[in-house]
């Protein structure tokens, strides 16, 4: 098939939608597909220019702001411009934060009629809105640690989540813009960087325990895999930078555990209308019960990503594990492909 691989973008996680992009895209070659690698803030891609997307990995630091703002200024949809994609029997959607995880992307090619992969708009939406996807976790009777929006104060967030507490954007991934506050004064200060955030500020409160997280492809939960970070929280850099976490596919927990959190996982993907594939993270306190955290429509998609992990730990090579998801989208749309 012919596939177009959207990457990049005018997110703050664009250097992981790079790297995801790149790596999907040689996946995808791999598995004999012809490949058009896209940067949608920009158009498509020379070979050149994924090599180097492939050697260089994701920045300790997400792009600043001001760059951001540039691109986003600059580009006038890649989509849009380039007469080859007309061509294109699939999108895949490598896409991090921002409009293409949101739902925005996903509407545009609905109304384009043409086959995409992961979830529409509206698994997206619901998915990438934490606050939403907690109320319907809750709804669903799947436990979530307790929060407040808005803008409270540190006297409303100690009041209702004790410290630690956890402060974050309500939309967004790749851990940024996450903080962990001790006490008071950690709290204020991230309270005040939290405001200065161009999103909705969601406090949650801490469960400390073991971190564990799900892949979804098809309708199949993959083996449980654990997080273990060098750091007190799994943040950006623990994320991203070699050495900062240990990522342990399948994890070292009872088979009955690894079973509840498949099963929750499952029922997490469904109550968010995703479809395709995502990620389901998960903390297990020292009682043993088990805490959604969130999940991801949009996972990361490098072959050193947790959902690849977890295919490979269910015996599925990166190559095959894109091919499996291009597949699930073409079938959506059968009078296109052979």
């Amino acid at each position: 098939m012919r596939i177009a691989v959207l990457m990049g973008g005018t997110s703050d996680e664009r250097d992981v939608s790079l790297s995801s992009g790149a790596q999907v895209s040689q996946a995808l070659r791999d598995a004999g597909h012809e490949v058009v690698a896209v940067d949608t803030a920009h158009g498509a891609l020379t070979r050149g220019e994924e090599s180097h997307l492939l050697s260089s990995g994701v920045h300790a630091t997400p792009p600043r702001h001001a760059d951001l703002t540039r691109l986003d200024e600059s580009h006038t949809v890649a989509l849009a411009r380039d007469p080859s994609l007309g061509e294109v029997e699939v999108f895949f959607l490598a896409l991090h934060g921002g409009s293409g995880e949101d739902g925005t992307i996903q509407a545009l090619l609905d109304v384009a009629g043409v086959a995409y992969t992961g979830s529409d708009r509206l698994g997206c939406s619901l998915a990438m809105d934490k606050e939403v996807t907690k109320r319907l976790l809750r709804d669903a009777g799947i436990r979530t640690p307790d929060w407040l929006t808005g803008d409270p104060t540190a006297d409303e967030v100690t009041d209702a989540l004790g410290l630690p507490v956890i402060v974050k954007a309500a939309n967004g991934g790749s851990s940024l813009r996450l903080l962990l506050a001790h006490d008071r004064a950690e709290l204020e200060a991230a309270l005040g960087e939290a405001r200065g955030f161009d999103d909705l500020v969601l406090c949650e409160r801490f469960v400390r325990g073991r971190e564990l997280t799900v892949g979804i492809v098809g309708d199949e939960a993959l083996p449980v895999g654990e997080i273990i970070p060098e750091h007190e929280i799994f943040d950006y850099q623990c994320k991203y930078q070699p050495g900062l976490a240990q990522e342990i596919f399948p994890a070292d927990i009872p088979e009955t555990l690894a079973a509840h959190l498949q099963e929750l996982a499952l029922k997490v993907h469904r109550a968010l209308r995703m479809r395709d594939f995502s990620r389901v993270d998960f903390v297990v306190d020292d009682g043993g019960t088990a805490w959604c955290l969130e999940a991801n429509a949009l996972p990361g998609m490098t072959a050193n990503s947790l959902l690849p992990k977890a295919a490979w730990a269910a015996g599925i090579s990166f190559p095959e594990l894109c091919d499996r998801i291009v597949r699930f989208a073409a079938a959506r749309n059968p009078e296109r492909h052979s």
